[in-house]
């Protein structure tokens, strides 16, 4: 389907700026809720998606989180995936999805982070997720392949947590929201002018010289949040940060699925399919990158992930890689967690930023909820407030405990 580069109206009723996964799951739930009638414009800079955080995803989905917010974001999550067909109104068109349910397994090597493991599944528990901590001797007796010789407790989770086709949830999303009338644009937001009493976006300018009017705006710009914010005269504390994945095979296979493992090093492994493996991670430097740096960095995976690998799992001691891609994480440096809702100061200028790593999983309830925040100004499935803007000037961090 083609896109237009330029907007075929003067005012629209919601502007959003990025029409990846979080943008087009909000343009998707405006369309889906019968309240709501107004006029969406999305705009999307790279049509392509090549250089977005949505396509270099792992496309993985987990329940265990430390805060019970998160946890039942993620299982939305798991109920729109195994259930998507309803959800998008029983078009035939839709595929049936699943959840490749080969679990995360969180690995603590010392005391103070198996009380981590165990303070969180109290929390996933109340929730009703299925989690449960293991002894190392009965993760060697359900995974044999594993090291376990440093680990003190590990904590897994195998019913909706692995891996899931984000990708096509997202092109359905998209696909949907254009034939709902909603208008996608190849073109790039270049500036915002405010209300003379500096208190709303009056209008968006695009690179293409044109100026729209607009009711609300939302930042859905993924890494470049803050770049966005400022045209708003507002800074926003999420940058991008490099996250390196390969793709590789074993000589000698594992005999049966290798649940995401979350390594005390950081590194992380899971399957990826039925012969092949998926490993990330990043550098023990980790600053903030320039948008178009996905240079890899060679030496990480040979002096870093490889060793890691082969020391956990020693039959990935002989490995060879398939493929490979660096990424950004859209990463919230004040507390890892996601900034939604309006600015404090411009009050329809709507944030759904600052992911760290778990946007993927999270889009559904949180295009929901941006979507409920845009048609009635309040969250009405899941109270999402903990998550909105004003918590940064308030220096009042809603932490997770779980990022990877």
């Amino acid at each position: 389907m083609s896109q237009a580069t330029q907007p075929a109206q003067k005012h629209y009723d919601v502007v959003i700026v990025g029409g990846a996964m979080m943008g087009s799951s909000t343009a998707w739930f405006l369309t889906n809720n019968p309240d709501f009638n107004g006029s969406v414009l999305v705009v999307e800079r790279d049509p392509s998606y090549e250089f977005c955080s949505t396509s270099h995803t792992n496309s993985c989905m987990r329940q265990q989180f430390s805060s019970n917010l998160n946890v039942r974001i993620s299982q939305f999550a798991a109920d729109f995936v195994k259930n998507i067909r309803t959800h998008m109104g029983g078009d035939t068109r839709v595929p049936e999805l699943s959840i490749h349910n080969f679990g995360y397994m969180y690995l603590a090597d010392n005391e103070a982070f198996a009380d981590v493991l165990r303070e969180s599944v109290g929390v996933q528990h109340a929730a009703g997720a299925a989690t449960q901590l293991m002894t190392p001797e009965q993760i060697k007796a359900n995974y044999p392949f594993y090291n376990v010789d440093d680990i003190v407790l590990g904590s897994i989770n195998t019913v909706d947590e692995g891996y899931w086709e984000g990708i096509t949830v997202f092109d359905w999303w998209r696909r949907q929201a254009r034939e709902r009338g909603v208008e996608y644009i190849a073109n790039e937001v270049v500036a915002m002018t405010r209300n003379p009493a500096g208190r709303r976006i009056d209008s968006v300018t695009l690179a293409s010289g044109e100026t729209v009017s607009c009711g609300q705006v939302v930042n859905a710009s993924g890494p470049r949040a803050d770049r966005t914010a400022q045209m708003a005269g507002i800074r926003l504390p999420v940058e991008p940060r490099k996250r390196f994945t390969w793709i590789f095979t074993a000589e000698q296979p594992l005999d049966r699925d290798l649940p995401l493992t979350i390594d005390p090093s950081g590194v992380h492994f899971r399957q990826d399919g039925k012969d092949a493996y998926m490993a990330g991670g990043h550098s023990d430097v980790d600053p903030a990158v320039e948008f178009d740096d996905f240079e890899m960095d060679h030496n990480l995976w040979q002096e870093h992930i490889w060793p890691v690998l082969a020391t956990r799992v020693p039959q990935f001691e002989a490995i060879k890689v398939q493929r490979e891609w660096a990424g950004h994480y859209a990463y919230n440096v004040f507390d890892h967690n996601a900034i939604m809702g309006p600015h404090t100061e411009v009050e329809n200028f709507v944030f759904l930023n600052g992911f760290s790593g778990h946007g993927l999983q999270q889009s559904p309830a949180m295009g929901r909820g941006t979507a409920e925040f845009l048609t009635y100004g309040e969250y009405r499935s899941l109270d999402m407030s903990p998550f909105n803007y004003e918590r940064i000037p308030n220096n009042n961090p809603f932490i997770e405990k779980a990022i990877i």
